[in-house]
């Protein structure tokens, strides 16, 4: 059975939830203040707190201060949370991992005591080093629960298995299973999870990493993204009674002032998202390409730029909006790429992402 907590919370206050922090402190901070977080609000971190951003360790510091501060403050683990994992069972694939993501709560661990990965010749030897310094924070982690009940929803950082007994979900699901919204569940209530960035599920409708409240399907999911996307954001999604909001924030800084009206086109709408980069191309425009995406089966139009072959077949080169967005003159909007001909990529204030003429 899942290590989980039941919780019975007061209908009168608000419920903040907030997931995949991806150790960026800096947009944590400006989240919390933007929702104007206080003690009295039940605020949920639903995993993810590390690996990606720069600030780990910090993170996990500020968490644990906010939970130390506030009651009310509950924090499950997520896949991210659980790295060091592979050092102590010593796992060969985390070498290769660290020395690809710089950006881990394990590197930074070593470069707090001046340390790197080449100075120890075994796992066995790194998994000393770990337990000798960070042995506390490490347990602290693994005592994280791994989801939260209450009487109106479950939080749990990846998705349950579609089982009647949801607490008999296996912990490899609810920390690492993919694509959540899509399979479903069979508890009797909300399901709110992270982990899987909602942009994905968004191939044919308006780019977004805005989060997805599906009542049909009692899931909401909240991931936006956050050091993974280009265009990425940090969601909070804000339960007050019955309803269910959202807001975000981000690292785009740079926007511009529309200059004239831009209709859109109401036939091109959608996301280019992982896996589904692999392309057949059907039409080639001045600015853009018509082209089926392999994997689903469908059209989309790709910006020129963004299209690459390797060996004979052609990829979109990243996640993509393949959205015309539109805008009104005068219309405040933050630039994600305006390094192409003809069109610039943007982001607006309802968070949506497309292409506008330039």
């Amino acid at each position: 059975m899942l290590n989980f907590k039941r919780l019975n919370l007061e209908h009168n206050k608000r419920v903040i939830i907030i997931s995949d922090i991806h150790g960026n402190l800096h947009l944590f901070k400006s989240l919390l203040e933007k929702v104007n977080y206080q003690s009295e609000d039940y605020l949920f971190i639903n995993g993810d707190l590390c690996e990606k951003g720069d600030n780990s360790l910090e993170v996990i510091e500020f968490v644990r201060l906010l939970q130390e501060s506030s009651s009310n403050v509950f924090i499950t683990k997520g896949n991210c949370d659980v790295v060091h994992r592979y050092i102590i069972q010593e796992d060969k694939s985390i070498i290769s991992y660290m020395k690809n993501r710089k950006k881990s709560v394990l590197n930074e661990m070593l470069n707090q005591h001046g340390k790197s990965l080449d100075e120890y010749t075994s796992l066995s030897e790194l998994s000393k080093f770990y337990q000798k310094h960070y042995s506390e924070m490490i347990a602290w982690l693994e005592g994280l629960p791994i989801a939260f009940e209450t009487e109106n929803f479950i939080v749990v950082h990846a998705g349950i298995d579609p089982i009647k007994d949801w607490k008999l979900t296996d912990e490899e699901t609810a920390l690492n299973i993919s694509s959540f919204l899509d399979k479903g569940h069979q508890a009797n209530k909300l399901v709110i999870v992270g982990h899987w960035p909602v942009i994905n599920y968004r191939s044919t409708s308006v780019s977004s990493h805005n989060p997805m409240i599906d009542i049909d399907k009692n899931i909401i999911s909240i991931d936006g993204g956050n050091q993974i996307k280009q265009d990425g954001q940090l969601n909070a999604l804000i339960i007050e009674g019955d309803t269910y909001s959202y807001t975000y924030v981000d690292n785009l800084s740079k926007y511009i002032i529309a200059h004239n009206d831009f209709g859109g086109c109401s036939n091109r709408v959608g996301t280019v998202a992982y896996p589904n980069y692999e392309l057949k191309i059907i039409r080639q425009e001045e600015y853009f390409t018509l082209c089926e995406n392999v994997k689903l089966g469908i059209e989309q139009w790709i910006k020129n730029e963004y299209i690459i072959e390797k060996n004979g077949t052609n990829f979109c080169r990243t996640d993509l909006s393949t959205t015309f967005l539109p805008v009104m003159r005068g219309e405040k909007v933050w630039v994600v790429d305006d390094g192409c001909a003809g069109y610039m990529l943007v982001k607006n204030v309802l968070g949506e992402i497309g292409w506008i003429e330039q």
